[in-house]
Parts: C-alpha cells; sequence; structure tokens
C-alpha cells in the first residue's frame, strides 16, 4: 500500500460521495471499570443523524490520516494463530447479513478484552462499506463515455476512542433569574482524536489485498504492539523511527563514527534520488546491503566492501538480507529536511544543502559554519557581515 492508495481512500470519506457507500455502523461501549461491554447499538448508516454522520466521517478520515511506518503500518497476518483474525474479518466483509457482521465485531471486541485495561471508558466503531476505484485501463466504453470502468472494494473499519467528563460549569438561568451549578455526566466520545483501529483490506497494485490489513495510531512511531499481535494476530512492523536507527548504526559500523559534512550530505542525496526515481512505483523503494554498498561508496566513503556491509546487516539486525525502505531512513523521517540540533539553536537544511554547513573550530570553540548566497535577516533586519 502506498501513500496515493491511502489518500484515495480517505478524501472519498464524505457524505454524498458517490464514489462510497457505508452500510452499516456498529458502536461498542467499554467500561473501564469492568473492562465489559456496557452497551452496543448497530445501525444502517443511512438512518443516523446527519449531523452524526459527519462526526463520524470527520473521525474515520483522521484516522487514516498520517505517514507510513510512522502512524499507518501495512502488516501482514500471522500464519499461525489460533482462531485468526484475518478470517473473522474476511467474513464479515464478503456476509450480506448486517446481523451476522455484527456478531462477528463482537466477536473481535471480546478479543481486545483479553489482556487489556482501559484507563478511560472506550468507544469501539466499526462500519462495513465499499469504496469504487477506476480500472487500471480503459475499454472502449469508457473511452466513448468518457469515463473509467469501476470496480467496488468492500471494506471493514474500525476506530477507538475514549471518552473524557464534561467539566463542571457554572450558568446563568434566564427565566428563574439566578446562577446554577450544572454537572453533566453523560462522557463525552472524543471523535476529533481516534486512538487506534484499522482499515480491512489493504491495497495492493490498485486491488484489496485480504492477506494484509493497514492498522492506524495516534501516537507517531509508537504502535500498540498488543492490539497488532494478539488481536489482530498481525506481524510486528518496524518503525520509520526503528529503521532510522539501523541505518545509522549500520554505516557507523562500516564507517565509523564521525563523517564529514561533506560526505553526510552526499549520503543523504544519492538516497533521497532513489525516492524520487521509484516515487511512481507499486512497493516504496528498499535498501538492501548491495543498495548501502552503493550509496556508501558512491558518496566517497572509503574501503566499503561488499563483505563490510553484510557483516554490518548481520550485527546489527541479525539478518545480512534485510531491507530498509529508503524513505523511513532519511533524517526526521522525511526526505525535505535534516535537523541540525544544539543547545543554542536548531537548524533545518535540505539533504542537497548540507554540503553548505561546516563545524569549525573557531578560537578554541566548536561553531556552525553556513554558506549563504545572501544576506540573513532576522525579524526583518538584515544583519552585518563580519570578517574573521
Amino acid at each position: 500500500m502506498i501513500k496515493k492508495e491511502i489518500a484515495h481512500i480517505r478524501k472519498q470519506f464524505k457524505l454524498d460521495h458517490e464514489m462510497m457507500t457505508i452500510n452499516n455502523i456498529l458502536n461498542v461501549y467499554i467500561m473501564k471499570d469492568s473492562n465489559e461491554v456496557y452497551h452496543w447499538e448497530r445501525q444502517a448508516f443511512a438512518l443516523v443523524d446527519r449531523e452524526k454522520q459527519e462526526l463520524y466521517m470527520g473521525n474515520f478520515k483522521k484516522l487514516l490520516t498520517g505517514e507510513l511506518d510512522q502512524k499507518l503500518f501495512e502488516l501482514k497476518f500471522q500464519e499461525e494463530a489460533e482462531d485468526p483474525t484475518r478470517v473473522l474479518l474476511h467474513q464479515g466483509l464478503v456476509t450480506g447479513d448486517p446481523e451476522e457482521w455484527k456478531d462477528l465485531m463482537l466477536l473481535l471486541v471480546d478479543k481486545m478484552l483479553v489482556d487489556a485495561k482501559y484507563e478511560q471508558d472506550t468507544v469501539v466503531t466499526f462500519v462495513h462499506g465499499q469504496y469504487f476505484r477506476p480500472t487500471k485501463g480503459r475499454n472502449e466504453e469508457a473511452e466513448e463515455t468518457g469515463k473509467d470502468e469501476l470496480f467496488a472494494n468492500p471494506f471493514i473499519l474500525c476506530s477507538v476512542n475514549s471518552t473524557e467528563k464534561q467539566k463542571k460549569t457554572l450558568l446563568f438561568d434566564y427565566v428563574e433569574k439566578e446562577f446554577k451549578y450544572n454537572v453533566i455526566v453523560d462522557p463525552i466520545i472524543k471523535l476529533s482524536s481516534p486512538e487506534h483501529g484499522f482499515f480491512y483490506p489493504s491495497v495492493t497494485d490498485n486491488y484489496s489485498d485480504v492477506n494484509r490489513i493497514l492498522y492506524c495510531t495516534a501516537k507517531s512511531n509508537y504502535p500498540d504492539q498488543h492490539f497488532i499481535e494478539q488481536v489482530l494476530n498481525a506481524e510486528r512492523s518496524m518503525t520509520a523511527m526503528e529503521e532510522r536507527a539501523i541505518f545509522e548504526d549500520i554505516v557507523k559500523e562500516v564507517a565509523g563514527e564521525q563523517l564529514d559534512v561533506a560526505t553526510l550530505a552526499q549520503v543523504y542525496e544519492e538516497i533521497h534520488q532513489v525516492i524520487e526515481t521509484n516515487e511512481d512505483e507499486e512497493e516504496p523503494p528498499r535498501l538492501d546491503y548491495k543498495e548501502v554498498e552503493r550509496v556508501l561508496t558512491v558518496s566517497g566513503i572509503e574501503n566499503v566492501t561488499t563483505e563490510k556491509v553484510e557483516r554490518a546487516f548481520q550485527a546489527i539486525v541479525d539478518d545480512r538480507n534485510y531491507e530498509m525502505k529508503a524513505s523511513s531512513v532519511m533524517p526526521k523521517f522525511t526526505s525535505k529536511s535534516i535537523k541540525i540540533d544544539t543547545k543554542v539553536a536548531s537548524i533545518s537544511v535540505s539533504p542537497q544543502d548540507l554540503k553548505y554547513v561546516r563545524q569549525v573550530n573557531y578560537q578554541g570553540k566548536r561553531c556552525i559554519l553556513i554558506e549563504i548566497d545572501e544576506d540573513a535577516v532576522i525579524e526583518g533586519f538584515t544583519l552585518s557581515t563580519e570578517t574573521l
């Protein structure tokens, strides 16, 4: 699954969107004290009040917002799992009986309650619907009408939202002409900030992939491993932060702890080129030991050999054939900027401009030197140029 596919699905979560239909919605209320289901309610989505529909749509769109491998993780299901969630979800996906779908989703809620403790009352929301995608090719009829042939893709989305108590307030009663202490005991469901959830099935090469699931979390780089492994029965996935740390350790193993700025800039520029060259591919570009060897060699690092890089992979990740996503290893998880942190200031520069940055020794003190081709401006004031 790539960003374009997620974006295509996310933008369809709008009321009356012709490319998406939501058939049923199921809300399950879990009490934090008893860790049990207090109440559930299934409805045809079309019968839900329009104001509520808008709140739900905003929640679903928020759930699917974020960067891959940071907040969104495409996961494979475990091959060996007792009562696998993959089977349960697939049955729920294909059934045309709303009651059977509801019963299957409640079974999934039961799995959520095992060995889990909720800090707040929690609402789990499931929807069952379908979205439409045009086929890759255009047939003769599509050429004549100007429209692509569309395929319907059924899906199940789950959103887990915590609740919060409403604040105590003081009100003025216009009729009685008095101030009143107002206490509302009904909790607020935090639909604007889903904690985590999933979208099933995932999408591969423009088609639904029932062997994969898209897990979503609000905490960047901190997916809920218990939910992934015990509830979804899916395999753990590396976060972008973890893969960046792996890449850094491999480079240190091969090239040593210190690199000059020009070399470091070239390393990230090479990776940036890999990403740019393959941005239209269905699968995100990856870096294996051969590609890492090439990047380090063309970046000017000396004495880089295949054997060295293989040993580094084996030492760091215990797998010489491990492949990292190129987008994950870029600094700060982006190909657009690199952050330089000091006690005095934080500076962001693009990878290709890192070559203009130097760490120098001036009068016995370490300084950051940045080469510029125009006057620097701070709060509207142009800095005067000093000669050192």
